[in-house]
């Protein structure tokens, strides 16, 4: 069930689309933890070419979206207002099924650390209960 102000948490991302791949918050602790929704619809711009007649959402996009999912986490709390949370870099990262379009990928980011400048988050996607994406992430705020 998403938050009742959840098009208005996602609005703060800088993100736009076609770039922006958080549909839906079902769940946010400001700095702490999220759970979001993206649903590929078919019609996404990176599909034509990847892979004709085999649409797959390629990994960093699906990293992408964990992201700005983690990104909304920052942007939650006052101590962040205003600032830019950006992708800073990423490790142990494994993909583990496909996502195709009409696939919903659920996206759950839980903070490990965080600092002024940054911070350290573990991220997971899936679709159906079966994980298709896992990284730990760093993020940058400037």
């Amino acid at each position: 069930m998403p938050l009742p102000d959840s098009d208005a948490i996602i609005g703060m991302l800088p993100h736009r689309p076609p770039f922006r791949f958080v549909d839906v918050i079902d769940a946010l602790v400001a700095a702490e933890h999220i759970e979001a929704r993206y649903r590929v619809t078919g019609d996404e711009f990176f599909l034509e070419g990847h892979f004709p007649g085999n649409p797959i959402v390629p990994g960093v996009i699906q990293l992408e979206a964990l992201a700005q999912a983690g990104a909304l986490t920052l942007l939650g709390d006052e101590r962040y207002a205003g600032k830019l949370a950006l992708f800073g870099g990423v490790e142990k990262v494994r993909f583990r099924r496909l996502v195709r379009p009409g696939d919903e990928l659920l996206m759950v980011v839980d903070v490990e650390r965080l600092s002024a400048r940054g911070g350290w988050a573990q991220a997971r996607a899936s679709v159906e209960g079966d994980t298709t994406c896992e990284a730990r992430m760093f993020f940058a705020v400037t």
